[in-house]
């Protein structure tokens, strides 16, 4: 089953009660709402895209080592995927399918990590829960996620949504700005720049990290020639 048909499944299976008590009408039209305004904003399409030079960042892993993008794409290309947090379940199904193409992503050269605006700690359970074998960076006030264009505020009535589902973001990011990252993938070659971008706005659309494999095939073959 492709990514994609796991966040489907999930959403229907959520919308519709099967995994707990069914959410009201209210809560799935405001949910819905927040996605049709966050697509008709445009910001999606004003992202960090293919051809443009990735900016630099170093951040912290979970353990709070610096990681330099400089020092890893020295020694080859940097898939990055934008995580939201551990208490997005439609994160954590990107995360454990990407961990399943960890190997075939290694065997192209090339390096995996996430970066989300959440504290250490939650990262580590993220790493914990999912089994991960790649690092979560810590984003401290989504500034990374700004500098590729893909930091949002959320609005008051999604804010009231999240509190009512027990997310209470300033906690788990430890920043009073209710912002998150809209889910993105990137791949950026060994020159800076950004070889493959995908970013939607719906956080339950998803690509399959087989995409990430035929782009990493073309940078190590531009490599060789």
């Amino acid at each position: 089953m492709s990514l994609q048909d796991r966040l489907t499944q999930f959403r229907n299976d959520f919308e519709a009660g099967r995994l707990a008590r069914k959410p009201s009408k209210e809560v799935i039209e405001t949910m819905h709402r927040g996605t049709a305004e966050l697509i008709a904003s445009g910001q999606a399409g004003r992202a960090k895209k293919a051809g443009d030079v990735a900016p630099d960042f170093t951040l912290n892993d979970a353990d709070g080592n610096p990681v330099s993008s400089r020092e890893l794409l020295k020694h080859g290309p940097l898939v990055i995927s934008f995580y939201r947090g551990v208490w997005c379940p439609y994160c954590n199904m990107e995360m454990q399918a990407l961990q399943e193409a960890l190997p075939q992503i290694q065997a192209r050269g090339a390096q995996l990590v996430a970066i989300s605006p959440q504290i250490a700690a939650n990262s580590r359970k993220s790493q914990r829960d999912n089994k991960l074998d790649f690092p979560i960076l810590s984003d401290v006030k989504s500034e990374v996620a700004n500098a590729f264009g893909i930091r949002f505020t959320l609005p008051d009535y999604l804010v009231a949504l999240y509190k009512g589902f027990g997310n209470d973001l300033p906690k788990v990011n430890d920043d009073p700005a209710w912002v998150l990252p809209m889910p993105a993938r990137y791949v950026i070659g060994s020159d800076g720049v950004i070889a493959y971008a995908e970013v939607n706005p719906d956080y339950t659309r998803r690509p399959d990290p087989s995409e990430l494999l035929p782009v990493l095939d073309r940078l190590r073959a531009s490599k060789a020639a």
